[in-house]
């Protein structure tokens, strides 16, 4: 068997023959690793060719509608579209010590409670280590829950044959390897084809198989891109680790939207689901204080209302800095030279900070109304208007632009006591006459209009 050199990008995969400094594919430094590489075998062709179909006609094709499988899990549920779909491939992804593995066993609890066999396959613990987790989370219980601690690929897949799973979670992804790849585990030739057989295996067997898989310091998923690609579901966990809450995100998914969000609170005995994540992101909103605005937005089907934080101080280093965590820089960037040419606020001078509160990630754009607001707010010092909450788009003319499922929004404000709802002109006038008893809506068109009402400038 030809044994020969190689040099590979690990961020994208790109093969040289030899070193380069920058990769030609992906534009990264320093990225490439010399690894060996081996000839595919005889045994390896074998292998692929069992995988192999005879194309057939489509309208031939017998399609056997199957109930997703619930996992007990609400809001992983939510996230998936409904429950798991069988023969697929879920990667789960994050940062260390986030709640990755957690929630894998979770899973399998759940799962097995349902009388479905589950194979966990822990690669980075022993069997006794991942027993006692599993006691802590209330797993031991499980008769159908199956723990080997292997990395061998080829021995994982004998033990899939052998105890014919419902559900494979392998943990992770960068500790398992291939045999017939002289690569070290972890390696961009490593993961891509073990993600690859897996794949296969699960889409031939109709086995579920759930891919635990590490992040890199740029918070991307380690390995190459393709591993994305291979899998049918990528899922993310986001939040700080040193926070107790964790939103769990759908970045890709076949068989759902991926605007859906799941919000967990992390406890004593695992990942807890958090029915109501608007009442928690507000439980801690401060009182009578300038720069809090409350504003609304739309993960997938569910409104959440989130509290916008702004700080504005005298620039003492003469360059003013702006500073986003949980909204996205150049966005605050463009709303705060709006409001400096628009409004005539001096902000030129002015350090300004802006926090999503609760560790969430605002992408909505009806949350720029609400982050000028919050602005102008601090630059002032003035409070919002008490028990209100602001919704709108902002242009760069200064006007207020429309915003979608704004009753959805309204109605989840009204539930946690909001008494005024700021909202486009355009939204106003397409709800007709929609009326909520308790909820003033009032209606602007300009974004003077709108900071003349909630901060009576």
């Amino acid at each position: 068997m030809k044994t020969k050199t190689i040099f590979t990008c690990q961020n994208c995969g790109y093969q040289s023959p030899k070193w380069l400094g920058r990769c030609p594919d992906c534009s990264s430094w320093n990225s490439f690793v010399e690894e060996d590489y081996t000839l595919p075998s005889k045994k390896t062709k074998e292998r692929t060719a069992l995988y192999k179909d005879e194309p057939v006609l489509l309208r031939d094709v017998q399609v056997k509608e199957t109930s997703r499988l619930k996992t007990e899990i609400l809001e992983l549920d939510r996230v998936l579209g409904g429950g798991i779909v069988a023969g697929s491939v879920i990667l789960i992804g994050g940062d260390p010590g986030i709640g990755k593995s957690t929630i894998a066993l979770q899973i399998s609890n759940q799962l097995t409670q349902q009388k479905k066999t589950v194979l966990y396959v822990s690669g980075e613990e022993s069997v006794s280590q991942t027993k006692l987790r599993a006691k802590r989370l209330g797993s031991v219980a499980s008769e159908e829950l199956y723990i080997v601690n292997q990395t061998d690929l080829s021995l994982i897949i004998e033990y899939i044959k052998k105890i014919n799973p419902d559900v494979v979670i392998i943990d992770s992804i960068q500790v398992t390897f291939e045999p017939s790849i002289s690569s070290s585990p972890g390696s961009v030739s490593q993961v891509r084809e073990c993600a690859g057989i897996l794949t296969q295996l699960a889409k031939t067997s109709g086995t579920t198989v759930f891919i635990i898989g590490h992040v890199t310091k740029e918070g991307t998923l380690a390995g190459p891109r393709v591993l994305e690609h291979i899998v049918d579901t990528v899922l993310y966990f986001e939040g700080d680790r040193f926070s107790i809450y964790r939103i769990l995100r759908a970045v890709k998914n076949r068989f759902g939207s991926t605007n859906e969000i799941g919000v967990f609170e992390m406890g004593a005995y695992g990942l807890e689901e958090v029915r109501n994540p608007s009442e928690i992101f507000l439980s801690e909103r401060p009182k009578d204080i300038s720069g809090s605005v409350v504003t609304s937005v739309l993960e997938g089907t569910r409104p959440l209302l989130v509290e916008i934080q702004a700080l504005v101080s005298k620039s003492s280093f003469g360059y003013a800095r702006r500073r986003a965590q949980g909204f996205d820089y150049n966005r605050l960037a463009l709303l705060v030279a709006v409001l400096e040419k628009r409004m005539g606020l001096h902000l030129e001078a002015e350090d300004i900070f802006v926090n999503v509160a609760g560790g969430i990630k605002v992408e909505d754009p009806a949350a720029d109304l609400a982050v000028c607001a919050a602005v102008a707010s601090a630059f002032r010092e003035q409070q919002i208007m008490p028990q209100a909450i602001i919704l709108g788009e902002v242009g760069l003319a200064g006007e207020i632009r429309s915003v979608s499922q704004a009753i959805l929004r309204i109605n989840e404000a009204e539930k946690l006591g909001f008494k005024h709802c700021i909202l486009p002109k355009n939204n106003h006038k397409n709800l007709g006459n929609y009326h909520k008893e308790g909820m003033e809506l009032i209606a602007v068109s300009t974004l003077r209009e709108a900071l003349d009402i909630v901060l009576r400038m």
